[in-house]
């Protein structure tokens, strides 16, 4: 089933001028269950980029085998420049205009670049004035709503686990090991001071504002603090600067890239250090970096598996909103750790079936469980 929903959404300014702004939902497939996808509020909504997200998010729910399928959404907006009233009315209109398409056992909307919790607070009070109290039919809530807890650290925490899985795979820990990060927003941070409490060492990290390094290691606590009151990285004295277009190519034993994507391409491949790169990011690594990489003997670890740990404790919050029951953190932190090792498992052992690298396998694993689905569903073409 693919289907894509675009309305319009007309709200008073605060200065009492009407605005438009468009928003869509797009849906991409429900073979495995209820779709799942971000709602980024964005001034350039590319239709193929969108499109391009809500079949990655059915691959990617596939492969952390949770029964979700996938959807992505969003509206055409600079959310800079309108005032929180502004953003409230144009959610409230938006959830207006898709409550029917939306729901707990349909398609459950989260977070993504320009929405945050209360963007879903106000998704979750709209739809509700429709449909009843329905705290799962987004994720990513604030904890006051039914949000989980973990689920702010959580794909940092997933990147973790992914890490251990696959170190523990070369016969190594995380312990020991120089680590590079790229972006130090939600993602790059958990990662980072995860990591570094785990033993390893992070010798260079990298933001919109600037890059440092040091290589004996940068002290994290330190860095968020001063990340937090000086709004990046740029200036912090526990490292010298770098020019931040070389933090790809910094000596290091595993790389993060946690930005934006495509950053990895054939004009820096050649020059890569590290021996792993762990993807934080969606699609950081173009095609051909692929294989350039892969012919220097680099491991990549695929985005659709290193980074669905947001995604699965999205599916661990509509789990406990669904019971009316809620996790303590240790528990939510446990259970991840179970499907992040679970899937690179099911993962390697792809690899192993079909000769192939990390990618292929995740990719083929993802693909096959849809099709299994949507045979035994009745819906082969």
């Amino acid at each position: 089933m693919e289907g894509k929903m675009q309305v319009e959404c007309t709200i008073p300014k605060d200065d009492g001028t009407l605005a438009s702004f468009v928003g869509f939902r797009v849906q991409h497939d429900n073979a495995r269950g209820p779709m799942k996808g971000g709602i980024r509020y964005h001034p350039e909504v590319d239709p193929d980029e969108v499109n391009a997200l809500a079949q990655l998010m059915t691959w990617k729910t596939a492969v952390a085998n949770i029964p979700y399928g996938g959807a992505k959404g969003g509206i055409g907006c600079n959310p800079g420049e309108l005032s929180v009233s502004e953003l409230e009315r144009l959610t409230r209109v938006f959830t207006q205009k898709i409550h029917d398409l939306i729901g707990i056992h349909t398609d459950v909307p989260a977070p993504d670049m320009g929405t945050g919790p209360q963007t879903m607070a106000w998704i979750l009070d709209e739809y509700s004035k429709f449909h009843g109290y329905s705290p799962a039919v987004v994720t990513g809530k604030p904890i006051d709503l039914g949000g989980s807890l973990g689920r702010d650290a959580a794909t940092g925490q997933g990147v973790l686990f992914a890490t251990e899985a696959l170190l523990n795979e070369h016969g190594k820990t995380i312990s020991g090991q120089r680590f590079v990060i790229q972006g130090f927003g939600n993602v790059g941070a958990w990662a980072a001071q995860l990591i570094s409490e785990q033993g390893g060492k992070i010798v260079a990290i990298s933001d919109i504002t600037g890059a440092i390094e040091n290589s004996k290691g940068i002290d994290i606590p330190s860095l968020l603090k001063h990340a937090k009151e000086h709004k990046g990285v740029k200036g912090f004295h526990g490292g010298d600067s770098i020019d931040p277009k070389s933090i790809l190519v910094e000596d290091c034993d595993i790389l993060i890239p946690a930005a934006l994507g495509g950053v990895i391409n054939r004009e820096n491949a050649n020059d890569i250090k590290a021996k792993f790169i762990i993807e934080a990011a969606n699609h950081p690594t173009d095609p051909e970096a692929d294989e350039i990489l892969s012919k220097k003997g680099v491991v990549i670890l695929p985005d659709i598996y290193a980074n669905s740990g947001g995604v699965t404790v999205s599916y661990f919050e509509w789990v406990q909103n669904i019971q009316g029951f809620m996790w303590d953190e240790k528990k939510v932190n446990c259970e991840l750790k179970n499907y992040m090792t679970k899937g690179f498992k099911d993962v390697k052992e792809m690899c192993k079936t079909h000769d192939c690298d990390l990618r292929m396998g995740a990719f083929t694993l993802g693909v096959n469980r849809v099709a299994r689905a949507t045979v035994l569903r009745g819906w082969e073409a």
